[in-house]
């Protein structure tokens, strides 16, 4: 396994490779836990070359977000890369991607609308540009992301459909604890009464899954969505609820009741809460 430090030569690189290899491609922001080698372990199946990016990207946090306690660990990173059978780490530092003088951007301007960017204003904008540039870098063939980060799986499949990227997009399933919490970097910073509390964000998206699927069931969503907030609330450690919210899975159109559901939609119901300074997001995808 190589470490690439500079998009020149990664480029060069990758120019080279993917004349008759198949390169498989999974951006991630380091502190690599088992969701993101679950990625990584679909692009090794259906790759040749596997490159893994390690990158906090600055773009996608607000000023009162937590890019700079955003937790780095890259020499724990880089051995369970070599673990997984990576053959390539892409590690650049800021001033590489960024350097002075750089102001151009990418938004998307549909999917990339409510939900997590009413929480985080130019989120997604940071997500787009550094995601794009990367695939510029890269050269993936195929690029694979997860499905806990569900609008950003949408907002990337739109922009690389819209901009004509050479690379196929492959969402993966959420990879969860025991106890159901979605697996998330940002996880080691719950304490333990927190952490106790939190499964109940995957409890509330299970109790909105057996309702929706329910052909018989006869109320409404803001119903389930009272019941989902209840249920989070009851949580003492839980201190606010962002948004619990039902869209379309496809386009992400806001569902605000069953009549808008019909034969083989996807639904995604998603939910951010907070636990203290700790801000998780989770969901899952019905098809009624």
């Amino acid at each position: 396994m190589k470490i690439l430090r500079t998009a020149k030569n990664t480029q060069a690189l990758t120019a080279k490779l993917r004349k008759n290899k198949i390169i498989g491609f999974v951006p991630t922001m380091g502190y690599l836990h088992d969701g993101h080698l679950s990625l990584i372990k679909i692009a090794r199946k259906r790759s040749d070359i596997v490159f893994v990016s390690i990158f906090v990207n600055p773009l996608q946090f607000g000023p009162k977000e937590d890019f700079s306690r955003y937790p780095r660990n890259f020499k724990r990173d880089e051995k369970l890369c070599l673990d997984a059978g990576v053959d390539y780490i892409f590690y650049p530092g800021v001033k590489e991607l960024y350097p002075e003088g750089y102001s151009t951007y990418v938004n998307e301007e549909k999917a990339a609308v409510g939900l997590e960017s009413n929480i985080r204003p130019g989120h997604f904008r940071g997500v787009t540009t550094i995601v794009l540039k990367l695939f510029n870098i890269v050269q993936p063939h195929i690029s694979v992301f997860g499905q806990k980060d569900a609008q950003q799986a949408v907002v990337i499949k739109k922009m690389t459909d819209d901009l004509n990227v050479n690379t196929k997009i492959i969402i993966a399933p959420t990879i969860r604890e025991k106890d159901g919490l979605a697996m998330s970097s940002r996880n080691v910073y719950l304490t333990k009464e927190q952490r106790s509390d939190a499964p109940y964000l995957y409890k509330a998206l299970m109790y909105g899954m057996r309702k929706i699927s329910d052909k018989n069931y006869n109320r409404d969503i803001d119903f389930i969505k009272k019941q989902m907030y209840k249920l989070i609330k009851s949580r003492r450690t839980v201190t606010k609820i962002d948004y619990i919210s039902f869209n379309n899975n496809r386009t992400l159109e806001t569902i605000n009741s069953l009549k808008q559901i019909y034969d083989k939609t996807e639904i995604l119901i998603s939910l951010a809460a907070r636990f203290g300074k700790v801000r998780l997001i989770d969901n899952i995808v019905i098809k009624r």
